[in-house]
């Protein structure tokens, strides 16, 4: 079997907002699938974090190294897209771009071999995995309307981040914090203060007062507590916080992740997949992890894609027990045959089908898709 082609379709029309200083608005495409087929007709789905002409000049510059190649060999194929990047951009949208060839890679040798990804990744060690709703925060009203609606959902975990939360003052904080807790329960909760924002104004000596105020809520993790970069920063914040300290998302390669462990910066590390360098990567990052004694979570703002290889990863993973789930966006909720179901537990099941697990649903890429037709392999 070789690699015969690859293809992109950029989503856009649903794009839900991110809390971003430039704020996303419903057509812009910054999520991209992308397809790899095969002389056989077997074709593999990824997803990337980032938008469709990114992805399209760094699969112009890696094509050389995909077309003819087996792509069950998966694992040698994504090494030598890193190594062949130095000088081109490893690390930026390259990295980006490679991250969805892998999940495309891994989904097709699960398909040929007739397993799931999870169990080619090392093994099962669960067969669901709870999800958390993650939500953009926001004045308590309307927040409190839509977690409630969650909960009504069936959700059991919750995360709320960015907007104005260590951007106006502590009680504007506290408040946003009581309000959600006051609107789940005693259900599991955590915060994100999107610290990778433009000039994000918190710093360390904030990061630590607040995260003293939500050990007073029963918070399970403080994310993004400062800026991306600094290091020296969030391993003095996890040294001393009452509250374990997450981050993570926008780094990318096992490389970028070593010092943040090593340097025990981080209780829980969330390696986006869409971004980071696939499900190689993040299983990489993942044992080194649990060496370490740190925990993945991975971060999942993305597609149904993402959520798939998200859910192949926790099942792989020992320690990965949740999963993020960006509630209220169409390129989740819609964008595989059947949608998503929770059990009665408030669980996600893992697919056991052959790769992912899940197939588009040509109705949504036709809807959403920048190339309709994109869904069907013989395109």
């Amino acid at each position: 079997m070789k690699i015969t082609r690859v293809e992109t379709c950029g989503l856009r029309g649903a794009t839900p907002e991110g809390g971003w200083s430039n704020e996303l608005r419903p057509d812009d495409v910054v999520h991209t699938l992308v397809a790899i087929h095969t002389d056989e007709g077997v074709t593999g789905i990824g997803s990337a974090f980032t938008t469709e002409n990114l992805v399209r000049g760094a699969i112009d510059l890696l094509l050389p190294h995909l077309i003819g190649q087996d792509p069950v060999e998966v694992e040698r194929i994504t090494e030598t897209l890193h190594q062949t990047a130095f000088w081109m951009g490893r690390g930026g949208a390259l990295t980006h771009a490679t991250s969805a060839i892998d999940i495309a890679l891994w989904d097709l040798a699960g398909q040929v071999l007739g397993q799931p990804v999870g169990r080619l990744l090392g093994g099962r060690h669960r067969t669901r995995v709870r999800p958390y709703a993650s939500v953009l925060m926001d004045e308590a009203g309307p927040m409190t309307d839509n977690l409630t609606q969650l909960v009504e959902q069936g959700f059991t975990a919750f995360k709320i981040g960015w907007w104005k939360f260590g951007r106006v003052d502590a009680a504007t904080d506290e408040r946003t914090v009581a309000a959600a807790r006051a609107a789940i329960g005693d259900r599991w909760l955590a915060v994100d203060a999107g610290g990778s924002e433009g000039f994000f104004p918190g710093g360390l000596a904030w990061a630590k007062r607040t995260a003293r105020m939500l050990a007073d809520y029963d918070v399970a993790w403080f994310e993004e507590a400062l800026a991306p970069d600094d290091l020296e920063g969030f391993a003095e914040l996890r040294a001393g916080s009452p509250v374990p300290i997450s981050g993570g998302e926008t780094l990318t390669r096992r490389q970028s992740f070593a010092p943040y462990l090593r340097r025990r910066a981080f209780d829980i590390v969330q390696p986006d997949t869409t971004k980071g360098g696939g499900l190689s990567e993040s299983r990489r990052i993942g044992w080194e992890a649990q060496d370490l004694g740190i925990r993945l979570i991975p971060h999942g703002w993305n597609t149904a894609i993402g959520l798939a290889a998200d859910l192949q990863l926790s099942s792989a993973l020992a320690s990965t027990d949740l999963v993020e789930y960006k509630t209220g966006s169409a390129y989740v909720d819609d964008l595989v045959a059947g949608g998503w179901r929770l059990d009665a537990d408030g669980y996600l099941d893992i697919p056991s089908g052959p790769g992912l697990g899940v197939s588009l649903a040509p109705e949504a890429v036709e809807k959403y898709g920048t190339r309709p037709a994109f869904a069907d392999p013989k395109s």
